[in-house]
């Protein structure tokens, strides 16, 4: 062998070598962070019963070649969110990013005002990383009365319609009417219940997710529950 075309060898090994890493980059699906607290952390279940890992599962199941992230933690407020939600960013690089904060909010008697502030922000850093952003409302116990929950559920719509992004109104839909798909609590979804949220936020989800052959569908109904 010359030394011409050992050295065209080795050239085009290191060629082929180089770039390795961005053929790896290339296979990697794309992320969905899920940002959230109890009601998306599996609480009192395992975690591979929660909505989120069914999600994952029926994403698997349809072609959708993504990859969930659940960045929930337990007692999550959308202030302590806020201020996790930059580094969430910068670690998973999402494509699209699921908010589902508030409830502690309004659990804990937080001024409706600073949740609106904090939620508008994460949904700003999320939109600044280039990421399609899905909100996710949830409404309190009934005893908290009509006119509070109607304030709590205007800033999931009004935060929808100024940053135009998709909401799923109420997260526990045809779960929170259930006393039997509830834990013990009163509040945090049984194993039983998990579906049906998974259903409620993949509806509104499925517009925004690329089929196998990159086109977005667009075509479900984006208000679940129906």
């Amino acid at each position: 062998m010359t030394l011409f075309s050992t050295s065209i060898r080795f050239l085009l090994l290191s060629l082929l070598l180089a770039t390795l890493p961005a053929l790896s980059a290339e296979k990697q699906p794309p992320v969905i962070l899920v940002i959230g607290d109890s009601l998306s952390g599996a609480y009192g279940i395992n975690i591979d019963e929660g909505w989120v890992a069914l999600l994952q599962q029926q994403l698997d199941s349809s072609g959708h070649h993504y990859r969930v992230i659940n960045a929930s933690i337990s007692g999550d407020t959308s202030r302590t969110g806020l201020g996790r939600i930059a580094s969430a960013l910068q670690t998973h690089k999402p494509a699209i990013v699921i908010i589902a904060l508030g409830g502690n909010d309004g659990l804990r008697g937080l001024a409706l005002s600073d949740t609106e502030t904090s939620l508008a922000g994460i949904i700003t850093h999320s939109q600044q990383e280039h990421a399609r952003v899905l909100l996710v409302g949830v409404r309190l116990p009934p005893n908290y009365g009509p006119a509070y929950n109607e304030q709590f559920a205007a800033v999931y719509r009004r935060l929808s319609d100024q940053y135009a992004v998709a909401l799923v109104p109420r997260m526990l839909e045809q779960v929170a009417e259930h006393r039997e798909l509830l834990q013990d609590d009163g509040i945090h979804p049984t194993a039983a219940g998990q579906a049906r949220i998974m259903h409620n936020i993949r509806a509104a989800l499925e517009p925004m997710l690329l089929d196998t052959t990159g086109v977005t569908p667009g075509t479900l109904n984006t208000n679940p529950g129906h």
